[in-house]
């Protein structure tokens, strides 16, 4: 057998004799049966010591390649399939979508990362990164950030709890299957109709039955099929940015009462509101009695902390802690201490009013910018709170076209189809402006409507 190797210094030597060999294998250039040179031949051959070819005899007697015979040699091992019919079907189909250069992105998960206090942060990071917090947290999260997160909502929305009704997790999605899997599987569950697309994709993952409940201008409207939990964004429904009004709220809480049912009022960016007073919250009007409270301070902090809590009403908590007593935290120990200090030393507190300062500055420029450049046919709506808007496009405009359009100048916006599980009946587009500057919003309002405001339908080119 003839085989000719340029070693490198990359691998070791008897790495590089059993990769070539394999393949040799692989390849039907070694036969079935056909015995191999002995160990001293080959290694003359090579001109590598003899403990090298055993070593790269022995990997391949391991892996099933080849078969000793006692005081004969080695031979290549017989297989019935084909080793190599996986690389040859392994052809990609993948279709490719073109490419833009995006220079202004109205990602509405952004946040403005320049105001983010890393400096106060850093510190409290150093304080806490030591060997005393190398284990793991509670699974139900640091009772230190479980108080301060109690604290926090009872004077921020006038939701009165218990730290031990507090349960952190790393994310809407994360504490909400952990509410699936424990309520099962048999689980009906109402979602708003346009409404979070990953909600509902975690609630099919997780095999609950979900149904569609339409919003009009007061929010999600009143339920009247048969479901368990109704799911729902009052301070500022997502996508289409509605504030649910008291009448309807306390509707909603009288159907939960007369259904034994539960409401998950997922609060995400209750934080910043620009106009009108301030709501109460479903928690606060119902006082944790057929409301899960959902919160998260990827909006208020940054995203990439992913850090997020649930407050349960106290019929719920034993049950729910022998439920998952053999779960593990799912957040980082540091991070949650590094919180806990953050909100207790009054960081948070201040950080926050300086964010609604920024982000509302934010908010009335982009309006400004979509009044000067573009006509009343182009309508926005759910300006009232949140960090991002929606603008209902006119007739002659398609979504798709828009968003083709916009990526055509850099421009990055998103669409509101996908958080309709039964189609929407306006073309309409989702913009946030948390994450640009001033600048970057003016210029961009004012490159969309170049492209948008004359843009010629389809059907008219045909």
């Amino acid at each position: 057998m003839e085989l000719s190797i340029s070693f490198t210094e990359d691998t070791s030597k008897y790495v590089q004799i059993y990769e070539e060999l394999k393949q040799a294998i692989l390849s039907k250039k070694l036969l079935a049966h056909e015995q191999l040179p002995s160990k001293r031949t080959l290694a003359k051959t090579l001109d590598v010591s003899v403990h090298t070819i055993k070593e790269a005899y022995e990997q391949l007697q391991a892996e099933g390649y080849i078969y000793s015979k006692e005081r004969s040699g080695y031979f290549i091992a017989p297989f019935e399939f084909e080793w190599g019919q996986q690389q040859k079907h392994h052809i990609s189909t993948a279709i490719t979508s073109p490419t833009y250069n995006i220079n202004f992105d109205f990602n509405n998960g952004h946040v403005d990362k320049e105001a983010f206090p890393f400096s106060t942060w850093q510190k409290l990071l150093k304080k806490h990164f030591n060997v005393d917090n190398l284990t793991t947290s509670p699974w139900q999260g640091e009772a230190i950030l479980r108080t301060e997160i109690a604290r926090y909502v009872e004077r921020s929305r006038g939701v009165t709890c218990e730290a031990s009704q507090v349960f952190v997790y790393s994310g809407t999605q994360n504490q909400l299957q952990a509410l699936c899997h424990f309520f099962g599987p048999k689980t009906h569950v109402g979602l708003e109709e346009p409404g979070f697309k990953r909600v509902h994709a975690t609630l099919q993952q997780c095999g609950l039955t979900t149904h569609a409940i339409p919003v009009d201008n007061s929010g999600v409207t009143m339920p009247e099929k048969s479901i368990h939990m109704l799911y729902t964004t009052p301070a500022h429904q997502f996508p289409l940015g509605m504030v649910m009004p008291v009448e309807r709220r306390a509707a909603l809480l009288q159907w939960a009462t007369s259904k034994k049912a539960y409401i998950i009022e997922d609060d995400y960016d209750s934080e910043f509101r620009y106009k009108g007073l301030p709501i109460p919250s479903l928690a606060k009007m119902d006082q944790l009695q057929r409301v899960i409270y959902f919160g998260t301070f990827s909006k208020t902090l940054i995203p990439s902390l992913r850090i997020s809590y649930m407050i349960l009403p106290k019929s719920l908590v034993e049950e729910f802690m022998l439920f998952n007593k053999e779960q593990k935290s799912v957040v980082s120990k540091i991070d949650q201490l590094v919180l806990a200090d953050f909100i207790a030393q009054g960081f948070f507190d201040k950080h926050l009013a300086k964010m609604r300062t920024i982000y509302r500055k934010k908010q009335q420029t982009l309006l400004a910018a979509i009044n000067t450049h573009f006509s009343k046919e182009f309508e926005v709506i759910g300006e009232k709170s949140g960090l991002h808007i929606v603008m209902k496009l006119p007739k002659r405009l398609a979504e798709q076209d828009a968003i083709r359009l916009a990526q055509e100048v850099g421009i990055e916006v998103y669409p509101c189809s996908i958080s309709y599980q039964q189609g929407s009946k306006h073309a309409m587009v989702l913009m946030g402006y948390g994450g640009l500057t001033l600048e970057q919003i003016n210029e961009g309002i004012a490159i969309l409507a170049t492209v948008w405001q004359t843009s010629i339908p389809v059907e008219s080119l045909l």
